[in-house]
C-alpha cells in the first residue's frame, strides 16, 4: 500500500505541472473489443521503468497509432486484421489524469489498416489499407475527430512474388516534413508512391511525375521515415531485409544506397519491419524479427548513408515496433509474439544499446509512441 501510496502522489505531482512528464502510449493486437487494447505508460527517464497508468477497451485491433503534432488527439487503425473491415479511430488524452477517450471512428477505405499519420498542421490524416490494397485521406474536423475518407485510391498492381506480393499491399502512409508531399510505400507492388498533397483540393493526393520509384524486385518496402530537413528519406524493405537510402529533390527520391539489416551470415525470410533515427539524427535502428528478433544498429553519415555498427536482441520474439524518447536516452521495443515491452539505455555517443532489465508484460503490443508533457 505505501509503494501505491508513492506511485499515485509521484503521478499527481507530475499531473499538476510541477514537472515535464514522457507518457507512452502502446497499442496492440487485442482480438476482442472486450480486452484492453491501448495502453498509457509513464517513462522514468531516470532508470527507464514503466508504471502503467491507464487502459482502453472496446476498440478492435489498435494496431498502429499516431500522435498529432501538438495537442492530446492520437489516431489509431483500428479493426485490422478484420475481413471486410478496417477503421480509423480518434481519440484524446487527458494528461492531468492520464487517460486516453475515444472521440469517433470512420471506415479506413479499404481493410486491414496497418499505418496512419497526420500533416504537420494535424489538419489532415493519412492511412494505408494493406489487405485493401488502397491509400485513404481524412480531414480532422473541430472536436479532433476525421471525417468521411475525403479520397481513397486503390491501386491493382503486384510483383514477383506470388505469395506476398499478388497484389498492392500498401503498409504505410508517410508525410514529408513540410507536409507537401505523401508517401506510400506499397510492399505488394515494390514501389514507393509520391504525391503532392492540395489540402484546397477536393481530391489532395496529386500524382507526382513520375508517380513512384520501384523498390528492387521482391523486396517489399515496408517504412518511410525522413530527416528533419526533408532532404534524405530511409526505406525499410521488410522481404529482402535492408534498407535504401534515398535524396529527396523536385518531388523525386533518387537512390544513394542499400544496405542489409543483417548480416551477410542470415539467409532467409527477414521480415525487416521498423526504423526510426536518434534524435539528434546521428545513428539509425532497424527490427529484424522471424529468426534473429534484434534491432540493427547504424551511423549515419552527412549525406544519409548507412554504416552498421552493430546489432542488439530484443529480449523477446517479432519486434514489430519501436520507438526512442524525445531525451535520447531510452529506446522502448514491441515484441509482439512474446507479449512484452523491453526499455533499452542509449548510448548517445557511441549509439549501442544496453539492457536495462526493464520488461513489462502487454499482450500482443504492436506499436509505441512517445511523447512528452
Amino acid at each position: 500500500m505505501k509503494q501505491l501510496f508513492v506511485v499515485m502522489v509521484s503521478f499527481a505531482f507530475y499531473a499538476h505541472g510541477y514537472c515535464q512528464q514522457f507518457y507512452v502510449f502502446v497499442g496492440s493486437y487485442n482480438t476482442n473489443k472486450n480486452n484492453d487494447g491501448l495502453y498509457v505508460y509513464l517513462l522514468d527517464t531516470s532508470s527507464g521503468s514503466l508504471t502503467k497508468i491507464s487502459s482502453v477497451n472496446n476498440v478492435l485491433n489498435p494496431s498502429l497509432i499516431t500522435l498529432l503534432p501538438k495537442g492530446n488527439l492520437l489516431y489509431a487503425c483500428t479493426d485490422t486484421r478484420t475481413v471486410g473491415a478496417g477503421s480509423v479511430t480518434s481519440f484524446i488524452f487527458n494528461p492531468l489524469q492520464g487517460r486516453v477517450a475515444p472521440v469517433d471512428s470512420k471506415k479506413s477505405g479499404g481493410d486491414n489498416p496497418v499505418y496512419v499519420s497526420t500533416n504537420p498542421t494535424g489538419k489532415w490524416v493519412i492511412a494505408a489499407n494493406y489487405s485493401g490494397g488502397s491509400a485513404a485521406v481524412f480531414k480532422v474536423d473541430a472536436n479532433g475527430g476525421v471525417s468521411d475518407a475525403a479520397q481513397v485510391i486503390t491501386y491493382t498492381d503486384s510483383s514477383i512474388n506470388k505469395n506476398r506480393q499478388e497484389k498492392s499491399h500498401v503498409h504505410s502512409a508517410v508525410f514529408s516534413p513540410n507536409g507537401k508531399y505523401a508517401f506510400f510505400p506499397d510492399l505488394g507492388a515494390d514501389k514507393i508512391r509520391i504525391y503532392r498533397f492540395k489540402a484546397n483540393s477536393k481530391t489532395p493526393l496529386q500524382p507526382t511525375n513520375p508517380a513512384f520509384v520501384q523498390t528492387t524486385p521482391g523486396s517489399g518496402p515496408r517504412h518511410l521515415i525522413f530527416n528533419k530537413a526533408g532532404n534524405i528519406a530511409w526505406c525499410i524493405e521488410e522481404m529482402a531485409g535492408a534498407i535504401c537510402t534515398y535524396r529527396f529533390a523536385r518531388a523525386k527520391l533518387t537512390l544513394l544506397q542499400r544496405v542489409m539489416t543483417h548480416p551477410a551470415t542470415v539467409t532467409g525470410d527477414h521480415k525487416s519491419a521498423d526504423l526510426h533515427l536518434s534524435p539528434d539524427e546521428r545513428f539509425l535502428y532497424a527490427t529484424n524479427r522471424e529468426d534473429e528478433n534484434n534491432i540493427a544498429i547504424f551511423s549515419v553519415a552527412k549525406n544519409g548513408q548507412l554504416t552498421n555498427i552493430g546489432y542488439h536482441p530484443t529480449s523477446g520474439l517479432h519486434p514489430r515496433n519501436f520507438a526512442i524518447d524525445p531525451t535520447g536516452n531510452f529506446l522502448i521495443v514491441a515484441n509482439q509474439n512474446t507479449g512484452n515491452l523491453v526499455v533499452l539505455r542509449r548510448n548517445k555517443i557511441t549509439g549501442l544499446l544496453q539492457n536495462t532489465g526493464v520488461e513489462v508484460r502487454v499482450d500482443s503490443p504492436s506499436c509505441v509512441k512517445i511523447r512528452e508533457y
